[in-house]
């Protein structure tokens, strides 16, 4: 990827870089937080807010709601161990982001819609492009219309522009939807080779400081390219503000972020995706938002990251979640949010807005259910385990008392030691490997905020369920001991794709 020779459009790059970078600070201090009201003041039945959590409590898999009325936070809650201020991965909602990207690019005229994708990249082109890439251009990217018949690699360590830009182009690019993340990626590359920044610091002078994002994270390409497709951590908040700025088109605190006309062609139907009309995934795409029922649209991510923007209720829903049923839960969603938004303020209702707020406030992630104690642990709590050779990496585990009420879990992976407290009916937070890692293709959580709870769910088999806070996943490990060793059997309640991971077998 070779950078641009465009002196005076680089000089303009910079400039506004420099003016963002000025005002960064006192937009940032300005715009940290949405405001916060009553919901019934914005229109919002609190007892209709009460049962949408706790439809969705019902889920156990859900992670964080907020809910935005006119501008103002009406309903916030996390299930513990996740919470306000932990960046959470948005997989796929990171496409949204990436777009904006790409409209403030078109805006500073760094990028045309029009451009072919050549233009830009023609130093990462096979020697000889066919005609189909040639025509390949910037909103077919955004539009999921780039020609191709399946995706090329997406994994972090293969995804390049020479890789995406070498992948079989076997249609006309912009005449059918084909959802493709490398297509993003590529976006997210073009924006770096304009600007000579990755699209993740390009967007901290332009998008994030004037909302108050603070921090967040983007992964890498072994190109050192934002990912764009997937890989954006922020706060279940800094959603809620992305939404709202698209929902007040562009305007944040009365200074012109995004052209009116970009949110509008970005939001509104681009391609068709299908003809179901009561399929939330087939009601037509824009620049990297889908357009939904009841007039709304959304970004979303794997397992439930949604942003939805709804602007014939003024409203926005910021969701963060591990679930496997993506559909289902939006139509929770809908079954129950819809009904809550009135179209003038309402009579204050103490007792249900003091009922919701408890209910939010005591938000948390089922932990397992058994004693403190079984008639085996004196005999193995304190004891070495050891494994076999295994893909986990997983080399050794002792379990300790920790308290009345709790354990300490020391692991070994690859020669690396981490100790984990877990608690008994509560959550305790640390930091280090999930274990059951859902690699999938596009990477692995060694390193990660957990939060841990355990119990003995039988006389001789101890339960801990492990939630990686940054992350939509889960694992459950069983341990069942017996006079030798044990059994560890892992489970994690969502997945990319492949085989659950294997029980293991250690002796002591």
């Amino acid at each position: 990827m070779n950078l641009p020779s465009a002196a005076a459009r680089l000089r303009l790059g910079g400039l506004v870089t420099a003016v963002a970078l000025h005002l960064a600070p006192r937009l940032q201090a300005a715009t940290a937080h949405l405001p916060r009201s009553t919901p019934e003041r914005q229109g919002v039945s609190s007892t209709a807010l009460l049962a949408a959590v706790e439809a969705l409590d019902r889920w156990d898999q859900v992670h964080s709601l907020m809910v935005v009325r006119h501008g103002h936070v009406v309903a916030e809650g996390w299930w513990g161990p996740y919470d306000a201020e932990t960046p959470h991965e948005l997989y796929s909602l990171s496409k949204s982001f990436t777009a904006t990207a790409v409209g403030l690019a078109v805006g500073e005229g760094l990028l045309k819609l029009s451009d072919p994708v050549l233009q830009h990249l023609a130093g990462d082109a096979p020697e000889q492009p066919g005609a189909p890439l040639k025509a390949m251009r910037v909103v077919d990217l955004l539009t999921m219309s780039t020609g191709h018949q399946d995706e090329s690699p997406i994994a972090p360590g293969q995804m390049s522009t020479q890789s995406f830009l070498a992948h079989p182009v076997p249609h006309k690019p912009g005449t059918h939807f084909k959802y493709n993340t490398p297509a993003t990626f590529m976006q997210s590359a073009l924006v770096q080779q304009v600007s000579r920044q990755t699209t993740f610091e390009y967007l901290q002078p332009r998008l994030f400081a004037p909302l108050g994002i603070t921090g967040a994270h983007w992964d890498t390409n072994a190109q050192g390219i934002s990912l764009g497709g997937y890989g954006l951590r922020v706060r279940t908040e800094d959603i809620a503000k992305f939404g709202q700025l698209h929902l007040q088109r562009g305007l944040w605190d009365g200074r012109r972020l995004l052209a009116e006309d970009w949110v509008r062609a970005a939001t509104t139907k681009q391609v068709s995706n299908g003809s179901d009309p009561g399929n939330d995934w087939e009601q037509g795409y824009g620049y990297q938002f889908w357009r939904c029922r009841h007039g709304a649209y959304r970004g979303d991510g794997a397992f439930g990251q949604f942003c939805i923007v709804l602007p014939e209720q003024d409203a926005v829903i910021a969701v963060t979640s591990g679930v496997g049923d993506m559909a289902g839960l939006l139509n929770q969603l809908w079954e129950t949010l819809l009904p809550a938004f009135q179209s003038k303020p309402l009579k204050s209702d103490a007792t249900a807005r003091e009922r919701l707020e408890r209910r939010l406030l005591g938000l948390q992630v089922r932990t397992p259910s058994g004693g403190t104690t079984s008639p085996v642990a004196a005999s193995v709590l304190g004891k070495v385990y050891r494994f076999p050779a295994n893909e986990a990496g997983l080399e050794s585990l002792q379990l300790e008392a920790s308290g009345p009420e709790g354990w300490l879990l020391t692991r070994t992976f690859a020669g690396r030691r981490e100790s984990l407290r877990c608690g008994h009916g509560r959550w305790m937070t640390g930091r280090g490997h999930l274990g059951d890692a859902p690699r999938g293709p596009i990477g692995a959580f060694d390193e990660e905020s957990l939060g841990a709870s355990a119990a003995w769910t039988s006389d001789d088999t101890w339960t801990v369920k492990i939630c990686a806070r940054g992350t939509p996943f889960q694992t459950t490990f069983t341990l069942k001991f017996s006079p030798d060793g044990l059994t560890l059997t892992p489970r994690t309640q969502v997945r990319f794709g492949g085989a659950a991971a294997a029980p293991l077998k250690a002796h002591r």
